[in-house]
């Protein structure tokens, strides 16, 4: 069946402005409280993983309800617009306001980290509602099994464009200035807003079957079943796999802005790092194409090796040009990874149920890996060295290591990916003898 044009661009728009807002929690909440209040490797870790908890409960209950209701439009727009004013909420985080509001505060950089957390928390419902529970249901409804790794392909690479347009846009901001962050979080939250609103014009709702009979509660619950379990071994695995691959990717990007302007001094990273993000972005957009032809295995294994080759190189050198040959190799393994991923789950995603396993999805894709991750990264900066900043404040300087951590782990998944194929193989077997 061929999509509509109001398909692919609400694929685009959804998919490239749900990442921007993502990109900019990920990415950029960790040097906004590093850079604003001087926060620490473990606090950083602490709002991640809480971040991670928070969207895979929301994914969870949220996705099983627009199971049971049918409809995955009225969550994904109300869902972009509760976001984006949550986003324009983070405008008021700033030492004079906290501490006008708290006068008597022991430590007002402490209370503003807390209040960035507790909001992050609040933030990532909203946006978990939207895309992790529906926005990704709604794209395995609307798409077919032949064509689902052309569909991931240009949904996987939207996490780099995001970054593109986040890099592009941060490069008029002085990141030292309170003021510059307050226009960052209205602009931001402004275009999810307007986002939310179009999504009421642009979504087409596909046809989910509807059951009102059908037990909420059983519904949440379905994924952690034994029985599902046991009669979707190869979509458990895969899930496993993505989840040690997520790993591997959060013990470093937590902290990879930091330890570009911070560790190497690369004041101009954005134009070191879009060159890389736009080749690997392209390379990603005609990769889905590939595993659409050949399958998981064949597509997973030089994603992974790109991916390791990138953590070596990154390891090695501080040069310049070699972080950029590094950093592509790792950009390319890493989107290229998440596309062949995401469609094996979408291809093996039992029918009926993408709301409900959106939630067992997003533990592999967000709660595991947003946890472990940081938590290893941390871990492996314990020692790092420290900088005593102009407030008087001591802030640590990420170092190498955490790309040595993220090889280890990548070592791992592929090991995981033989046992995907060994299961693959298994219900073809099946599937022949019947």
């Amino acid at each position: 069946m061929t999509k509509s044009k109001k398909f692919w661009v609400a694929l685009v728009l959804f998919s490239l402005i749900g990442q921007v807002a993502w990109v900019v929690e990920n990415m950029y909440f960790n040097v906004f409280i590093y850079k604003m209040f001087s926060a620490s490797a473990s606090q950083i870790s602490l709002m991640v993983s809480l971040s991670a908890v928070t969207a895979t409960l929301t994914t969870i209950f949220i996705g099983a309800l627009s199971d049971k209701v049918g409809k995955r439009k009225i969550f994904i727009g109300l869902g972009y617009i509760l976001w984006g004013i949550s986003i324009l909420l983070f405008a008021l985080v700033k030492v004079d306001i906290i501490g006008a509001i708290f006068p008597t505060a022991v430590s007002v950089s402490a209370l503003c980290i807390t209040f960035t957390i507790i909001l992050d928390c609040v933030m990532t419902f909203f946006g978990s509602t939207a895309n992790d529970a529906c926005f990704n249901a709604w794209l395995t409804d609307s798409t077919e099994d032949t064509g689902r790794g052309k569909v991931e392909g240009i949904n996987a690479m939207m996490p780099l464009m995001a970054i593109i347009v986040v890099f592009g846009g941060f490069m008029f901001f002085d990141l030292e200035k309170a003021q510059s962050w307050t226009l960052i979080f209205v602009i931001i939250g402004a275009v999810v807003i307007l986002i939310g609103a179009l999504s009421f014009f642009l979504i087409e709702e596909p046809q989910v079957k509807k059951d009102g009979n059908e037990n909420y509660f059983k519904n949440i619950i379905y994924g952690f079943k034994p029985s599902t379990i046991k009669s979707n071994l190869t979509l458990y695995a895969t899930i496993l796999a993505f989840a040690v691959f997520g790993i591997s990717i959060q013990i470093f990007m937590p902290y990879l802005i930091i330890y570009y302007e911070v560790s190497l001094s690369l004041e101009n990273y954005v134009l070191i790092m879009a060159p890389a993000i736009i080749i690997a972005g392209i390379v990603t957009a005609f990769y889905g194409r590939y595993y659409d032809k050949v399958g998981f295995f064949p597509s997973i294994i030089p994603a992974l090796i790109s991916l390791a080759v990138g953590y070596i190189v990154l390891s090695i050198f501080t040069q310049v040009a070699l972080v950029f040959i590094g950093s592509l190799l790792m950009m390319i393994g890493y989107l290229t990874g998440m596309a062949v991923f995401g469609a094996m789950i979408r291809d093996y995603t039992p029918q009926g149920k993408a709301g409900a396993l959106q939630g067992i999805r997003i533990v592999g894709q967000v709660l595991i890996p947003g946890v472990i991750g940081p938590a290893i990264g941390a871990l492996v900066l314990k020692s790092a060295e420290t900088i005593i900043g102009n407030d008087g404040t001591e802030t640590f300087i990420p170092n190498q290591n955490i790309f040595i951590a993220a090889l280890v782990v990548c070592v791992l998944v592929v090991g995981l990916t033989f046992l995907v194929r060994y299961l693959v193989n298994k219900n073809k077997a099946k599937e022949e003898t019947k």
